[in-house]
């Protein structure tokens, strides 16, 4: 059975011989630079396409697939998810992860938990974790190293420097 990661979204058609606009999930520019294959979900079955041509654009990219060859071919991509094979995987650098990896991860700082990871944001600064509390609110920690002690991509477990530095209680006098 193949295991399938998450990548990118198809957000719109290009209008150039059926390409495609893409917005990638990864903060690695060169996610796609191993990849000459995708998969697509349709009813529920992941379907194998190949990759004609890939560009960066500018806060997208273009993706051309093999036998997609007008904007009207294309139509029925946008809106659909793009997985890779865990096995076409781009092998990161120490200490970066993958979304797929943190999101579902649990989060643990003092020896306690504190929730989960609900979602990841990617803004201009770093990115940011949205972490669903045990009282099912949510929680913004930046990523970055004064906030994580370490991350367990294995077992899916996140664990936090000391919480009281992060959130600030508004004291209602």
């Amino acid at each position: 059975m193949n295991d399938y990661f998450l990548i990118a979204k198809i957000i719109s058609s290009s209008g150039r011989n059926g390409a495609v606009k893409i917005i990638s999930y990864s903060n690695f520019e060169d996610i796609f630079s191993n990849v000459d294959k995708i998969f697509i979900d349709f009813f529920g079955d992941k379907k194998l396409l190949h990759i004609e041509n890939i560009e960066e654009g500018n806060d997208c990219f273009l993706l051309k697939i093999k036998n997609f060859d007008s904007e009207k071919d294309s139509e029925i991509l946008i809106g659909k998810n793009i997985f890779v094979d865990k096995n076409d995987l781009l092998e990161l650098p120490e200490d970066h992860f993958f979304i797929h990896e943190l999101i579902g991860s649990f989060v643990f700082c003092n020896n306690e938990k504190i929730g989960i990871i609900k979602d990841v944001l990617k803004l201009p600064a770093n990115d940011v974790y949205v972490i669903l509390d045990v009282d099912n609110l949510e929680r913004l920690i930046p990523a970055v190293p004064e906030f994580i002690e370490k991350f367990d991509a294995k077992s899916k477990v996140l664990i936090l420097k000391k919480l009281d530095e992060y959130y600030e209680e508004d004291d209602e006098d």
